[in-house]
């Protein structure tokens, strides 16, 4: 049985958990994007009352990551192109801070974690298509950005670097379902953990740029391809 589904405990505020279930349920695509959220669907298989669902909702739907639909129901957030190139235009603005910090204040445990992923990465590429492999790619994907941000040594930074990613996280989610290639990112990666590794801001920023750029333009055009689709539909 998945974590979804179990019953909630007791022992701590139902409100919390079910937003930590929820929004676990989200950013593991297990609640897909734009699925519709039923309170007493919910609060069934929570085994709850309705009232930390509907709080729970609330706070993802703050968070952006559920939202409302024209007959006042909630759903699981989709995000358009226009989001995705915003989402990605945020992005860049707060990694250049974290990945030219990274160069400066990089400690070698956490190059030897930044190296591990790349090559867990490598021998996951190699493995048989799957939607097991692609959520595991999403995931390395995560942590390499994150611990980049984590190497930055600027907390703050790393807060709303946080927030973003689960709204990426989400984003990425909605487009590898048909296109794995999205997350065609190996090479990208390899330069910039090069760069932090020779302690070179200069080239990691131009790496991070062209990298970022680059997975803006594959995930808004796979956006616009599955806009086009629905359209014919």
């Amino acid at each position: 049985m998945s974590r979804f589904h179990k019953s909630l405990q007791r022992h701590q505020p139902l409100k919390e958990q079910a937003y930590q279930a929820l929004r676990t349920a989200i950013l593991s695509g297990e609640l897909v994007p734009g699925q519709r959220l039923v309170e007493a669907q919910l609060a069934r298989q929570f085994q709850v009352s309705r009232t930390p669902i509907r709080e729970a909702l609330g706070q993802l739907q703050r968070e952006a990551l559920v939202s409302a639909d024209p007959d006042q129901g909630l759903r699981v957030a989709t995000f358009t192109d226009i989001d995705a190139a915003q989402l990605y235009d945020c992005r860049l603005a707060l990694e250049q801070l974290s990945v030219v910090a990274a160069c400066d204040t990089v400690k070698p445990t956490q190059l030897r974690k930044l190296h591990q992923i790349l090559q867990r990465s490598e021998k996951l590429v190699d493995s048989k298509p799957s939607t097991l492999l692609r959520f595991q790619l999403l995931d390395l994907d995560y942590q390499f950005h994150r611990l980049i941000a984590e190497m930055s040594d600027n907390l703050w930074l790393q807060i709303m670097l946080d927030q973003l990613f689960d709204k990426m996280m989400l984003l990425r989610i909605q487009t590898i379902q048909q296109n794995q290639a999205v997350l065609e990112i190996r090479t990208e990666h390899s330069r910039i953990y090069e760069a932090i590794a020779q302690r070179d801001p200069n080239t990691a920023l131009t790496t991070l740029q062209d990298h970022l750029t680059a997975a803006k333009a594959r995930v808004v055009h796979e956006l616009q391809l599955l806009q086009s689709q629905s359209e014919v539909k």
